[in-house]
């Protein structure tokens, strides 16, 4: 029995240097939990803490409805 993999649409706001910023990242992934902490992983990367991300949004997508073509291949 395998999974089927998702697409997960990501949205929320963080800030830095007393800016706020908003962002809409796409993942894949088998659960929302996982494209969740996908989603903290790139985000922290630029030098944030988890605690200063506030996700607002996380939905699952169909392939033709998401952006990043990468993930789109990916998915067919």
């Amino acid at each position: 029995m395998s999974a089927e993999i998702k697409i997960f649409k990501i949205v929320g706001t963080y800030y830095k240097d007393k800016k706020k910023y908003k962002f809409t990242k796409e993942f894949r992934a088998l659960k929302e939990a996982d494209a969740l902490e996908k989603a903290y992983t790139s985000i922290t990367s630029i030098g944030l803490y988890r605690r200063q991300i506030n996700i607002e949004e996380i939905k699952e997508i169909k392939p033709e409805e998401c952006e990043d073509y990468l993930i789109r291949e990916l998915n067919e």
